[in-house]
């Protein structure tokens, strides 16, 4: 799932559709303990979907935009 899909869902879809993910990683889970899934890199993209969509429901509860990094903020820089 691209990062452009779940940043239009609003906050009910992402948690209804992270529950949904967080029980077929379940699955998965136990397909693989079973020697079931052929397909491991399943387990790896749900993975990262999970991930991507609580990263989003949390940027949206600290109200935070995604932008362009500026030329400004420098890391490192000592004044």
């Amino acid at each position: 799932m691209k990062i452009f899909e779940i940043r239009q869902m609003n906050d009910e879809e992402l948690t209804k559709r992270i529950l949904e993910e967080e029980n077929n990683l379940v699955d998965l889970r136990f397909a693989q303990e079973t020697k079931q899934l052929t397909n491991t890199s399943k387990l790896r993209s749900t993975k990262k979907d999970i991930a991507k969509m609580k990263t989003v429901l949390k940027e949206r509860q600290l109200n935070l935009k995604r932008g362009p990094i500026s030329a400004d903020s420098s890391k490192g820089e000592k004044e």
